[in-house]
């Protein structure tokens, strides 16, 4: 191992060290966590605490939250995962991300507080997280479970709103083979009397039943929040303190957007006619059907499993029209790499297979070996890189074609880089 960094070191080092202080990158349970929490914090944060978990969605909730708040002047930290292109997405206040210094700083206090207490990757940079919020004492903090939410390094934090923005099947080698089981871990996040948003028309049993147990006020989308399209104008609808709360808009505003506006709501702050244009005009976050400039048009898409691909699939359905759309996959060993290609097989009319150089990820032609069945006739290669199959692509595209690049972060971080390197080279 690397010898120990300090206050001092680069957050490379800082990084490289972190990747090697556990022999499992997911390990889920609390006990080691909180042993180090509660060594760093003698007190639950002053900040008002918003946990975000899901299957697909968080990221986006947890962004849309974020500027909605910074938009009615408060104060924010906000920690999701994983990051696309630099580590210091995740750890946001205001909406900036923090510098290298504050977030090495933060680290070596989790690393005197750790003592011999092993953290994985994960865990470290989540009291890292904390530890940053702690000092800048933000209005309020909006954190992104990493895996499932019940065993979650994020969950050793009681929250004053819980978020399940959507369940299905992923990480089921984890949380469990059906979306009731899966609902389980993710409703960990639920504490007693603490109201909570689902931001999905269909909340599986187990959800409903640990909101009853525990008293807990469950908005659901479609249900409780909105939106409704009358004969003369559209209109948002939320669940208020006192009874449904009605905002017509000119806007047909994405699910994320929807359930910041529940949130917002749900912890006291204002909700005008102003709000909405405000969450009408957040730009998406990057990754997710991301539009890079330039003929053929590159999209990039983070979806990694089914339910994701299933949205994407519907998204190109909507916007390609008869234009071809050319597919750079590439996905990680513990994903449903089949149920990805069997949502999105009838969209995509070739597909370039890549390798992922990350420890998790699997090669092109372990890849194929997995979904190559389903795309006979249509395979145009198999790639060692994200690069070498996306530059593949696009000489192979014509200029109204769509290039496809998803399946993972990593996939999209890979791209980005390869991107800006040939829009550099002119």
């Amino acid at each position: 191992m690397n010898p120990v960094p300090d206050a001092s070191s680069s957050l490379e080092d800082w990084l490289q060290y972190l990747e090697q202080l556990h022999s499992s990158e997911i390990e889920l349970g609390l006990e080691r966590v909180l042993i180090v929490y509660r060594r760093l914090a003698a007190s639950r944060p002053r900040s008002r605490v918003i946990t975000v978990a899901g299957t697909n969605g968080k990221g986006s909730a947890v962004h849309a939250i974020e500027q909605l708040l910074i938009g009615s002047d408060r104060r924010t930290g906000a920690y999701s995962s994983p990051h696309i292109q630099r580590f210091n997405e995740r750890i946001r206040i205001n909406g900036e991300e923090v510098p290298d210094q504050v977030i090495t700083a933060a680290f070596a206090k989790v690393e005197e507080a750790r003592k011999s207490v092993p953290l994985t990757y994960f865990e470290f940079a989540t009291l890292g997280a904390f530890c940053v919020f702690q000092e800048a004492d933000p209005d309020f903090i909006v954190l992104e479970v990493g895996l499932g939410g019940r065993l979650d390094a994020v969950n050793c934090i009681d929250p004053d709103l819980a978020i399940i923005t959507s369940i299905d099947l992923d990480h089921t080698q984890w949380l469990g083979e059906d979306r009731d089981l899966i609902g389980y871990e993710k409703a960990g996040i639920l504490r007693p009397d603490i109201p909570a948003i689902f931001g999905d028309t269909d909340p599986p049993d187990s959800v409903l039943q640990q909101a009853r147990a525990q008293n807990v006020d469950l908005r659901v989308l479609g249900r409780d929040f909105g939106m409704e399209d009358g004969n003369a104008a559209r209109h948002i609808v939320l669940d208020g303190p006192n009874g449904a709360w009605t905002l017509e808009t000119r806007h047909n505003l994405t699910t994320d957007r929807l359930v910041a506006l529940q949130a917002l709501l749900d912890l006291g702050v204002g909700v005008d006619a102003a709000t909405l244009e405000r969450a009408a005009r957040i730009a998406p976050l990057p990754g997710r059907f991301e539009r890079l400039p330039g003929k053929p048009e590159v999209v990039l898409d983070v979806g990694h499993n089914p339910h994701a691909a299933r949205w994407l699939a519907q998204r190109l359905a909507d916007e390609a029209g008869a234009r071809r759309v050319l597919a750079v996959y590439a996905s990680l060993r513990d994903k449903d790499s089949a149920g990805v290609v069997e949502a999105l097989v009838d969209r995509v009319d070739e597909w370039f297979l890549a390798g992922l150089s990350d420890p998790r990820g699997q090669s092109a032609e372990a890849l194929h070996e997995a979904v190559g069945d389903r795309l006979e006739g249509r395979m145009s290669g198999l790639h060692e890189t994200i690069a070498e199959a996306l530059k593949a692509a696009l000489t192979g595209a014509a200029e109204d074609d769509i290039v496809l690049v998803f399946g993972s972060f990593y996939a999209v971080g890979e791209a980005r880089s390869f991107m800006a390197c040939r829009q550099e080279a002119g």
